[in-house]
């Protein structure tokens, strides 16, 4: 069976409930769409608001606040908000990833410490982090605990590697720029390597569900795993996926019955969150981000911008400014989709005021030095 490029793009947008904003609950919502980026506290907010009709963000607020959905250290090394029930095999099907990067790194290896040795630390982390605890705490335990200050950066690779939940902390989102921690309430079980195969399938599965159809190196590309173990775990879950044949003849694989939309099916304008899900889950980006605009978009430290998403693709950046939002389009638009994205714009002001009208102005530099653009409007906010 083939599928054409377009017919790619549109299952992506399906199963992130980009089609249409649909009506859920917060957790049901996180669930559907498998892991919301998190390094910016209010990208998973704002990403929620592009998917749920009448999204209130005092919901995904009590569902932080009860552990029904939980940031943490994840997939390609960053935070991510899932559902409570994921977190234990998404976790173990990360831990080889996470065991050799932040254990392996030089900033924890300069402390003396074994891996074996991070093993019981992070037993002992565990019990102390029951309740929330600030990293500055963690550092004064860690001191205590070894006889000497650990240094900053090898205390933050044990913190990542460590199965820590972000604790609530306030502020606008939830959560501010300097975090707590607190032990994750379904620990897994590291270091072993049948526990994280069976994880990874199981982490496949799930990412077929939300972001399907996919190729092996998309697969690697989203959680950052070897293509070795994907490909290990791929044939283990074989028989209960489908295999198609992508536009350039990649093979790609899904979970039977997941939705497969016409490739001309519209796709509504929305305003994407920093860092969303959908411009980071793929080797191959252009399903959503066109091959020119990749540079532009995710800037040379990492950065992904807010998006203008036309068409199902991305087709500008914007930001909140006095008077509404400021969209950069990266070619000519029309007058329908001006229409829309000013639409979306009104909406995302009016949800944005009670908690952070200015959201990522700390970004702004990236404008400062310059964004090519065909065309730059003020869309406003009432």
């Amino acid at each position: 069976m083939d599928i054409t490029a377009q017919g790619l793009n549109r299952a992506t947008l399906a199963r992130q409930l980009l089609l249409e904003r649909e009506s859920l609950g917060v957790e049901d919502a996180v669930r559907r769409v498998v892991a919301l980026q998190a390094q910016q506290p209010a990208s998973p907010y704002i990403a929620l608001w592009n998917r749920l009709s009448g999204f209130d963000p005092a919901g995904l607020d009590a569902a932080v606040t009860g552990h029904r959905t939980v940031k943490a250290t994840l997939m390609r090394l960053t935070l991510h908000t899932v559902h409570a029930e994921d977190y234990r095999t998404f976790r173990e099907a990360m831990e080889p990833t996470l065991r050799g990067s932040r254990l392996g790194d030089s900033r924890f290896t300069a402390s003396g410490l074994t891996a074996d040795d991070a093993g019981v630390l992070v037993g002992d982390l565990l019990r102390y982090a029951d309740l929330p605890r600030t990293a500055a705490e963690i550092g004064g335990w860690l001191a205590q605990r070894l006889g000497a200050p650990m240094e900053p950066g090898a205390q933050r690779m044990l913190r990542q590697y460590a199965p820590l939940w972000h604790a609530r902390t306030g502020g606008p989102w939830s959560f501010e720029t300097r975090p707590s921690y607190v032990a994750a309430g379904t620990l897994p079980v590291l270091a072993d390597p049948d526990v994280a195969a069976g994880g990874l399938q199981c982490l496949i599965r799930r990412y077929l569900e939300g972001f399907g159809p996919a190729s092996v190196a998309d697969m690697a590309q989203f959680a950052l795993v070897q293509r070795a173990r994907v490909k290990a775990a791929v044939g283990a879950v074989a028989e209960e996926l489908e295999q198609l044949e992508g536009p350039d003849g990649t093979v790609l694989y899904d979970v039977p019955g997941a939705p497969r939309p016409a490739g001309d099916t519209p796709a509504p304008p929305r305003l994407m969150a920093m860092w969303d899900s959908i411009l980071l889950a793929y080797a191959d980006r252009g399903r959503v981000i066109p091959p020119a605009y990749r540079k532009h978009v995710t800037r040379v430290n990492g950065d992904v911008l807010p998006t203008l998403l036309v068409d199902g693709y991305v087709a500008g950046v914007w930001r909140p400014v006095d008077g509404g939002i400021e969209a950069t389009a990266f070619h000519p638009l029309s007058g329908r989709a001006w229409a829309g994205l000013a639409a979306e714009a009104r909406s995302l002001v009016a949800f944005l005021a009670a908690r952070d009208p200015k959201v990522y102005g700390r970004y702004g530099h990236w404008w400062a030095k310059g964004l090519p653009g065909a065309e730059t409007r003020l869309l406003p906010g009432d």
